[in-house]
């Protein structure tokens, strides 16, 4: 195995992808190549830990040992058990690696000391606790509904063996029952995770990034004017369906802290009022730095942040850029980094900070473009072609809404003085070359907002582009984690339903972590795939005195996945003790055998 490198110019800036390779010889004699694991952009230092890691393990041996059917082994060796080995099967495949490896994330973060005090089993011996682990590596590995869980997904898992339980974890009303258990500890579980956070990466929370995002539900039935589903704006472009909104608060390190959840018809600026004075009253006052989006802030959200000493950076709407566009001409721009440039102005109690980003400069333009060359087309094919005014007014429609806000730069004049249905040529347009100049002037600026007067114009712009991991945070609980829809019909399980998905979040961003540190270039779902692969059988071998020998055993990692368990310093736990068991009984109880 060795490391291959693939470069690619984009924007003018060469990017170097870093692969694990390995060369097989095929039967003809040829050398291909299969590429064992991609690791992306990594630098200098993790790349020479990847490249000793592949040294190693070109160096390994493999020792081969010999296995001796019945009539051959010692005849003086008492534990000896004689096997018939031309009847061994093997049974029940199911998944084992990815969900041992999401075990191994829970155990990191401790989740066993917070939840064991908090979910006793029942008094029927329901251990609610393994049934909360079962629901959230569910909800990591494979995510679907609380159904699927029970009538497939167990199964085909090997969570059995590994929470050392049985199929009453997995039954229909116990999983449902253990959700009813789970957000009366929501408070409580942030600030503990806050403490886990800060032993485990060194996490600070001195800046906090807050975002609203929406989840929608697929049935549709009445409710009432307090009920948390309600139609609103859609980020899931389902408009026809109700919803809620999830608030998030994560740091710059994407390290989630607190959510609440929302009616879905709440607006962006009601949210923030609120959720300031939550945070106080569960962490306490402290100088924080709060990065939002405009949108979310209001200037009587603003005003009460000053007053409780919390500092802000927000984004702000492109017309507050259009009533300080003079004031900042005599400004002089400041290279924050290579394609970025930063100015400030100070207006009474706060700074607004100006950016300009080559990049996106580029991107916006390139946009622009594309949307205003098809409308200009569309509207010339119009042109020559003979419509009723209705027809035209429909099709003229359809144009501006494609277009976008590339529609607002052209003039259109339509035909008077023809009756409706009377069939007239074309229409008459015309590009507005004033507007199109400002446009051009304000592609790839932004206009930020800050209190932080002491603060240099180059940290808050990096403050506010961290934004991007609480936008992070949504993409991979929607995708990834698949928190829409939602079935759920009662209002506590619509709760339990996110919090159950907050807490595999929590387990993927500690993959994340880790992987950052020890695996650079791999995602927690290129991580979970590669174990995904390792499976459990049982190998059933049965005994020359009418029973019936049972191993439960994982298969053997195979070269990626013994690098990723050696960069992560994870070893795979002992395989699990033989049972012996009565051949001719199809339920019978198995025991341990003593080896």
């Amino acid at each position: 195995m060795f490391l291959r490198c693939n470069r690619r110019k984009k924007d003018g800036k060469v990017h170097e992808y870093w692969n694990v390779v390995e060369n097989r010889r095929l039967s003809d004699g040829r050398v291909v190549q299969r590429q064992v694991l991609y690791l992306g952009e990594i630098n200098a230092s993790q790349r020479e830990a990847w490249r000793k890691t592949v040294e190693v393990f070109d160096e390994g041996r493999r020792r081969q040992v010999a296995l001796f059917p019945v009539g051959s082994m010692p005849g003086d060796d008492v534990d000896a058990i004689g096997v018939r080995l031309s009847e061994l099967r093997l049974e029940r495949p199911r998944q084992w690696g990815a969900c041992w490896l999401a075990l191994q994330m829970w155990e990191e973060l401790a989740l066993d000391d917070f939840w064991r005090p908090r979910l006793t089993p029942s008094r029927e011996g329901t251990p609610w606790e393994k049934v909360l682990k079962a629901l959230v590596v569910y909800r990591l590995i494979d995510p679907g509904s609380e159904w699927r869980l029970h009538r497939q997904w167990y199964d085909a898992s090997a969570l059995a063996d590994l929470l050392d339980a049985d199929f009453a974890l997995a039954e229909k009303n116990t999983l449902y029952r253990c959700l009813d258990r789970l957000v009366e500890h929501k408070d409580a579980l942030f600030q503990f995770l806050k403490l886990r956070w800060g032993e485990l990466f060194g996490a600070r929370f001195d800046v906090l990034l807050y975002d609203l995002t929406s989840t929608y539900f697929e049935s549709d039935t009445p409710r009432g004017a307090d009920d948390l589903r309600q139609y609103g704006y859609s980020r899931d472009k389902r408009g026809d369906c109700r919803q809620v909104v999830i608030a998030l608060i994560v740091t710059p390190e994407g390290f989630p802290l607190s959510y609440e959840v929302l009616a879905g018809n709440r607006t962006d600026n009601g949210t923030l009022s609120d959720f300031l004075d939550r945070i106080e009253s569960r962490y306490g006052h402290a100088r924080r730095i709060w990065v939002m989006d405009r949108g979310i802030p209001t200037e009587a959200s603003l005003a009460k942040m000053r007053e409780m000493g919390a500092a802000y950076l927000v984004g702000t709407p492109k017309g507050r850029l259009s009533k300080l566009e003079k004031d900042f001409l005599g400004r002089p721009w400041q290279t924050v980094r290579e394609g970025i440039q930063v100015k400030h102005l100070d207006v009474e109690e706060d700074i607004y900070v100006l950016a300009q980003s080559e990049s996106r400069i580029g991107k916006e333009r390139g946009m622009r473009r594309k949307r205003l060359r098809r409308y200009l087309d569309r509207l010339h094919a119009l042109q020559s072609q003979k419509l009723t005014r209705d027809q035209l007014l429909m099709k003229l429609g359809a144009a501006h809404k494609e277009a976008g806000r590339a529609a607002s730069l052209v003039h259109v004049t339509l035909p008077k003085g023809v009756p409706e249905t009377e069939k007239t040529a074309g229409l008459a347009y015309r590009l507005d070359r004033d507007k199109l100049r400002q446009v051009r002037r304000r592609e790839g600026r932004y206009l930020l907002r800050t209190n932080l007067v002491a603060h240099d114009p180059g940290e808050l712009w990096t403050f506010y582009v961290q934004l991007t991991e609480v936008e992070q945070a949504f993409k991979e609980l929607k995708h990834d984690l698949s928190v829409r829809p939602i079935y759920h019909h009662d209002e506590h399980r619509i709760e339990a339903h996110i919090f159950v998905s907050f807490l595999a979040y929590c387990l993927q961003v500690t993959l994340k972590a880790r992987l950052r540190v020890r695996a650079a270039g791999l995602t927690p779902r290129e991580a979970l795939a590669q174990f995904k692969t390792i499976q459990m059988v049982d190998v059933c071998v049965p005994t020359v005195d009418g029973r019936e020998l049972v191993l439960s055993r994982y298969t053997q990692p195979q070269a990626e996945q013994r690098m990723l368990l050696d960069q992560l310093c994870l070893r795979l736990p002992e395989q699990p003790p033989p049972r012996i068991t009565a051949a001719h009984l199809a339920l019978a109880t198995q025991t341990p055998l003593a080896v």
